[in-house]
């Protein structure tokens, strides 16, 4: 299990625990910088940190604006 940080500008930042053989695939910012973090015996650690655009999977659009709070994606709706 490790810890993935991403920070970017404007503050933001996303911040999830990834456990072995899950992917995670999420949006940021294209400056956005991420870290991967583990637990050790003397606390956390920082594993490594990566610029988000080395880890570009596929370009795509970001996500589209919600609708009266109700997201515009009828894929994304709970029936």
């Amino acid at each position: 299990m490790v810890i993935l940080r991403c920070i970017g500008p404007d503050q933001f930042f996303l911040e999830r625990v990834v456990f072995p053989f899950e992917l995670l695939t999420f949006f940021c910012p294209d400056s956005s910088e991420v870290e991967i973090w583990t637990h050790g015996l003397g606390g956390p650690e920082l594993l490594e940190s990566i610029e988000a655009h080395d880890l570009v999977v596929e370009s795509v659009p970001p996500p589209e604006p919600t609708v009266g709070g109700i997201d515009a994606n009828p894929w994304l709706q709970a029936s």
